[in-house]
């Protein structure tokens, strides 16, 4: 059974992938899977009447998050709290960027703002890995740069995720398993951003936590 009720609130917020152009052509949730989301729980419960809430934003770590978390998520007093983040704040770090966000700072930053939002708010919370679809373990390539990182990444989101209680969707898990049947460019035209299809996958993965 969905866990969550009728007139609860819902609040999606990452990058890009939630955001899935829901800033442009296809306001206010996107075209990916938190407008996916939203119309199977309409679909299969009609009668709940939910408000979501999509504050995706391209190209945000953990940092921009935090510089908006109060305009966008904390005065909006959430039921739930769904935030999918890390794989900007990786790449930037990889680059070594003006503003990297290596694996500690990351842990740092996002265990402050669920300490914050459990305090202030106390939304349940649901925490969704990020993901990176290739399979270039081994080659030396940038490929292979940012998947030999992405377990640090990984691990302090599912440590976050039993220090507070959260649901844990292990996203780039469901990926990799895909991979062992069919070639990563099936579901995207580089490993970042999938196509619809993919954004299934991300779906379906958070449904099945939910409760769907």
């Amino acid at each position: 059974m969905l866990q969550i009720k009728s007139g609860q609130s819902v609040v999606f917020i990452g990058d890009s992938i939630t955001d899935c152009e829901r800033r442009g052509a296809f306001p206010p949730y996107g075209r990916g899977y938190v407008q996916m989301i939203i119309d199977l729980i309409t679909a299969k419960y009609p009668e709940r009447k939910i408000n979501y809430f999509n504050k995706g934003i391209n190209g945000n770590t953990v940092i921009e998050l935090r510089d908006r978390w109060q305009d966008d998520m904390l005065n909006l007093k959430p039921d739930w709290l769904f935030v999918k983040i890390g794989i900007n704040d990786l790449h930037r770090t990889l680059r070594q960027d003006m503003v990297p966000v290596p694996s500690e700072k990351f842990r740092e930053i996002y265990d402050q703002l669920l300490k914050e939002t459990r305090t202030k708010v106390g939304p349940k919370l649901v925490l969704v890995d990020p993901f990176y679809l290739s399979t270039d373990f081994k080659s030396g390539s940038d490929r292979s740069a940012v998947l030999k990182l992405l377990p640090e990444y990984l691990k302090a989101i599912k440590d976050l995720a039993k220090k507070y209680g959260a649901l844990h969707v292990e996203v780039n898990k469901a990926f990799q398993n895909q991979l062992k049947y069919r070639q990563a460019d099936y579901f995207c035209g580089e490993p970042v951003h999938p196509y619809l299809n993919g954004h299934i996958i991300i779906a379906h993965e958070i449904l099945k936590k939910i409760g769907y």
